[in-house]
C-alpha cells in the first residue's frame, strides 16, 4: 500500500497527487539500497495543507470530548491491528531490529494514544473559582515535525494530544524514514478523521519544515529533532509569534553512586545507552562512576557490549541493526575517531563495521573509559552506540559532571538508598530523571532543560501544550 502513496500527500481528507514534483530516495540502511522514493513538498503544498487544517478547525475544536475519545479509540485499535505491518516498515526504512520494533517502537507508539484517551476522560477544560472561570481551548492549527529515529512513536506522541485537545494538524515526518508516516495517514483516514483535521506533507526540513514554521496561519509548531533544527524552527517562527515546542538533543548522564548494585547497574546502563542503536535523544551515554571502582565497571561494561548481537534486522536473534542512515553512520565514525584522538581509553568496539558485515550502516557497540568532560565524546551528542565512562571522586563531583553540559533532557541515578537517589535526582538539571531503571511511563512529562528544548510531551503536560488559557471574569 505504501508504495502507491509515494507520489501523494494526504490533504483535506484525501490523497492528492501532484505533477512536476521532486522525489527523494528512501534507503534501506541494512543493504544501502534504494527501496523507493517519496514526493518532496514545498511551500505551495504546505499552503494547501494549512488551508485545509484552518478550514476544519472551527468545527473540530467544538467537537465533544466523547467524539474525540471515540476517534482516539479507533486510532488505537487500528494501530494494534496493523502492528506487524508497522514493525516491518520500521525495519525497512530505518533498520530497527524486528524484535525491538515489535516490542518497543510500535507498542510505545500505541501507548501514547491510550494515555491521551485516559487524560482526556478526566481533564477539566473549564474550572470556576467564585466569579472567574478558566477555560482551556484548542490552540488552533498545529504543525508537527517528527524525526527518523522513533518515527511512529514521535508521530503519536504529538498527534494524539493534538486530537485530544481539538486541534487540527499538518504533519511533516522525516524524509529519511517516511513510510511509517504514510501508513499512519492511511490509519487516520480509516479511523474516520474529519476532512482537514489531519494532513501530511512529506519533504525536507528546509523546504516543508521552514514553510510550516514561518506560516502565518499555523498557531503552534512542535518539533522533535536536533538542537540545530530546533533553533532554525524557532527563528523562522518568531515573526508570527506562534507557540514553539521543542524536544531536542541530549547528552544524558547516568550516575552510579557507590552503593549501587554494580553488576546490574552497569549492564543495564550499557543496554539503555545503546537501545535503538543509541539513536535516542535521552540515551544515557555518559556513565559516571566512582574512580576507585573504574576497573570493575570497565570489565562489566565491556562484557555487556561484546554480547550485543549486531546483524540483519529481520533476524529475530539480532539485538542491534544498523544506524538508520548514511549521514548518521558517518557522524558516529567521526566521533569514535575523536574519542581515540582525544586520548580516551577504547575498551571495545571502535571504527568500522562489526566483523562479518561488509555492507550496511552497521556500527560496533563502542565503549570508552577514562573520559574527561573536555573531550568531544563527553560534550557532543553522538547518536550512536557509543558510551563514555567518566570517573568521579565524590557525590558532589558526580553531580557537577552530570550538569556540565549544554543539554538537560534525561538523566539516570543508581543507588540502593532511595532517599539518597531522590536527593541526587533533585540536583540534576534535566527534564526527566530515572532512578534505578524504572519501567517506561507514557504519562510522565518529557522534555528538556537548557538547549534540550522548551515545552513538554506525554500525559497531561503533553495535552496542555496544545491548549490556550482563557480567563472569563464575571462568569
Amino acid at each position: 500500500m505504501v508504495s502507491l502513496r509515494e507520489n501523494q500527500f494526504y490533504i483535506g481528507g484525501e490523497w492528492q497527487e501532484f505533477a512536476d514534483i521532486i522525489h527523494l530516495p528512501v534507503v534501506d540502511p541494512a543493504s544501502e539500497e534504494v527501496v523507493g522514493h517519496i514526493a518532496a513538498g514545498d511551500a505551495h503544498h504546505v499552503d494547501q495543507a494549512v488551508a485545509a487544517a484552518r478550514e476544519a478547525f472551527p468545527a473540530f475544536s467544538q467537537s465533544s470530548v466523547s467524539e474525540r475519545l471515540a476517534l482516539l479509540g479507533r486510532m488505537h485499535s487500528l494501530l494494534l491491528e496493523r502492528s506487524d505491518l508497522f514493525a516491518d516498515t520500521l525495519v525497512k526504512e530505518m533498520g530497527a531490529a524486528i524484535t525491538f520494533a515489535r516490542a518497543s517502537q510500535v507498542p510505545f507508539a500505541a501507548e501514547h494514544i491510550r494515555v491521551q484517551m485516559e487524560v482526556l476522560e478526566k481533564y477539566r477544560f473549564l474550572t470556576v473559582d467564585q466569579h472567574t472561570a478558566t477555560a482551556k481551548e484548542a490552540i488552533g492549527v498545529c504543525a508537527l515535525i517528527t524525526p527518523w529515529n522513533w518515527p511512529l512513536y514521535q508521530i503519536t506522541a504529538k498527534v494524539a494530544p493534538a486530537i485530544a485537545a481539538g486541534c487540527t494538524i499538518v504533519l511533516k515526518p522525516s524524509e529519511l524514514s517516511p513510510y511509517s508516516a504514510l501508513l499512519f495517514a492511511e490509519l487516520m483516514h480509516d479511523a474516520g478523521i474529519p476532512a482537514g483535521v489531519f494532513n501530511l506533507v512529506n519533504g525536507t526540513g528546509e523546504s516543508v519544515g521552514g514553510a510550516l514554521a514561518s506560516h502565518p496561519d499555523v498557531d503552534m509548531i512542535s518539533i522533535t529533532g536536533s538542537t540545530r533544527a530546533g533553533v532554525l524552527v524557532a527563528q523562522a517562527a518568531a515573526p508570527t509569534v506562534k507557540r514553539v515546542v521543542q524536544e531536542l538533543g541530549g547528552k544524558s548522564p547516568n550516575i552510579l553512586l557507590d552503593d549501587a548494585d554494580f553488576r546490574e547497574a552497569v549492564a543495564k546502563g550499557v543496554l539503555a545507552g545503546m537501545r535503538n542503536v543509541g539513536q535516542s535523544c535521552s540515551a544515557p551515554t555518559r556513565m559516571l562512576v566512582p574512580a576507585h571502582r573504574l576497573g570493575e565497571v570497565e570489565g562489566l561494561a565491556s562484557a555487556t557490549a561484546r554480547a550485543i548481537r549486531v546483524g540483519a534486522p529481520l533476524d529475530p536473534l539480532t539485538d542491534m541493526g544498523p544506524i538508520a542512515n548514511r549521514a548518521q553512520f558517518e557522524r558516529v565514525q567521526i566521533m569514535i575517531q575523536a574519542g581515540i584522538d582525544d586520548g580516551a581509553k577504547l575498551l571495545c568496539g571502535g571504527l568500522g563495521r562489526p566483523a562479518g558485515l561488509n555492507r550496511g550502516f552497521f556500527t560496533q557497540p563502542t565503549i570508552f573509559s577514562e573520559v574527561t568532560s573536555d573531550m568531544r565524546i563527553a560534550r557532543e551528542e553522538i547518536f550512536g552506540p557509543v558510551i563514555s565512562i567518566i570517573p568521579y571522586k565524590d557525590e558532589d563531583e558526580a553531580i557537577a559532571i552530570a550538569n556540565d553540559t549544554v543539554y538537560g533532557l534525561g538523566a539516570h541515578v543508581q543507588s540502593s538508598d532511595p532517599e539518597r537517589a531522590r536527593r541526587v535526582a533533585a540536583r540534576v538539571r534535566a527534564g526527566q530523571v530515572h532512578i534505578n531503571y524504572p519501567a517506561w511511563d507514557g504519562a510522565a512529562a518529557f522534555g528538556g532543560y537548557k538547549r534540550s528544548g522548551n515545552g513538554r510531551e506525554y500525559g497531561v503536560c503533553g495535552l496542555e501544550e496544545y491548549l490556550e488559557t482563557k480567563s472569563i471574569l464575571g462568569y
